[in-house]
This record gives structure tokens, C-alpha cells and sequence, in this order.
């Protein structure tokens, strides 16, 4: 009981700091000590390291993704002919 009750707040700790480790972002960074202990309880759960990997590759993905796809060219010449429509109008 204690044991499944640890690992649940374990799991708990770990879902609300993933993201933030996977992105290692640094607006919102981990104490050295989060990072120790989300790395250890991921080496020990593995549903939440098949979360993490399932955001890895989600991220992996999504980048790969936006290297692939440009903007739409005709998009891109409106929004051009629009900027430049406003800024003859402001220079009326």
C-alpha cells in the first residue's frame, strides 16, 4: 500500500516536470535536485518513460515536420501585397 502510494506521488512529481525536463527550457528550469529525482523514478516507471519517449518522438516528429513544410507561397504574396498596401495608406 505504501509502496504503490509512493510510486503514484512519484508519478505525480513526474508528470508535472516532464515536459519541462524534455524541453530543458530555460524560462522554466529544474532544480538539480528535480533532475535527479526524474531521472530516477524514470529509469523505474515505466509508464512514464513511455511517456517520455512518447513526447521525444512527438517533439522528433513535429520537427521533422516543420523542416518539410514551407508557407504557402500564394499566402505569403497576399500577406506581402497587404503590409504593403497599409504602408502606402500610412504614408497618405
Amino acid at each position: 500500500m505504501i509502496t504503490g502510494l509512493r510510486r503514484m506521488l512519484s508519478c505525480h512529481f513526474t508528470a508535472k516536470r516532464l515536459q519541462r525536463y524534455l524541453d530543458a527550457d530555460p524560462s522554466a528550469p529544474l532544480d538539480p535536485g528535480e533532475i535527479r529525482r526524474l531521472e530516477a523514478h524514470l529509469t523505474e516507471c515505466d509508464r512514464c518513460a513511455s511517456a517520455a519517449e512518447d513526447f521525444r518522438s512527438m517533439r522528433w516528429a513535429m520537427l521533422r515536420l516543420s523542416q518539410l513544410v514551407g508557407p504557402d507561397p500564394a499566402a505569403v504574396a497576399r500577406l506581402h501585397r497587404t503590409v504593403d498596401q497599409l504602408l502606402e495608406e500610412d504614408h497618405r
